[in-house]
């Protein structure tokens, strides 16, 4: 088990990141632990009447590469997850949907971060105009079933968020 032994420090504060080092007892070991901490985000699965699933396109600055994706970004302060969720699908796909749960809470790597996303399963959708934050060049598509198996079992890069979320999607009615 570990315990905190000491006071945390701050080795960064940035706006969409900080970095927190706590020093820890792990058993009789005195080490010390990163942690990345992010503001919740949230992930999108929205489904179209004829069984397809929303995806997104964009450039990812971080892995040099366009990924595809789940609606999604970060809770805004004062925001609930659920609204920030309405208002990603909203400003990314142009899509609005009246039918929401949340299908999941995840948290893609707590190795070293205490983010959490909460993935939102959204139906019933009406398309609407798309508003996207001024630097984001996004591409929308709608993929079958049979095209996110196919994604999901290829050796294919894949945002981790998206992977968690469709997995959701195929399992909710296989069993």
């Amino acid at each position: 088990m570990e315990e905190q032994s000491g006071s945390s420090k701050w080795a960064y504060r940035g706006r969409t990141i900080s970095v927190r080092v706590d020093p820890v007892h792990v058993g009789p070991l005195n080490t010390v632990r990163e942690v990345v901490v992010r503001v919740p985000a949230v992930g999108v699965i929205a489904e179209t009447a004829s069984h397809d699933v929303v995806m997104i396109r964009q450039y990812r600055w971080a892995v040099a590469a366009s990924l595809w994706e789940l609606p999604a970004g970060k809770v805004d302060p004062g925001e609930s997850a659920a609204d920030a969720a309405r208002r990603e699908l909203r400003e990314e796909t142009g899509y609005e949907a009246r039918n929401w749960s949340l299908a999941k809470e995840i948290y893609p790597s707590p190795g070293y971060t205490d983010e959490k996303i909460y993935l939102y399963y959204a139906t019933d959708l009406q398309k609407t105009e798309a508003e996207p934050e001024a630097d984001e060049d996004i591409v929308t598509s709608l993929w079958s079933p049979e095209r996110v198996r196919q994604v999901l079992q290829s050796a294919t890069p894949f945002n981790g968020i998206a992977y968690a979320g469709l997995l959701w999607w195929l399992c909710r009615t296989a069993l």
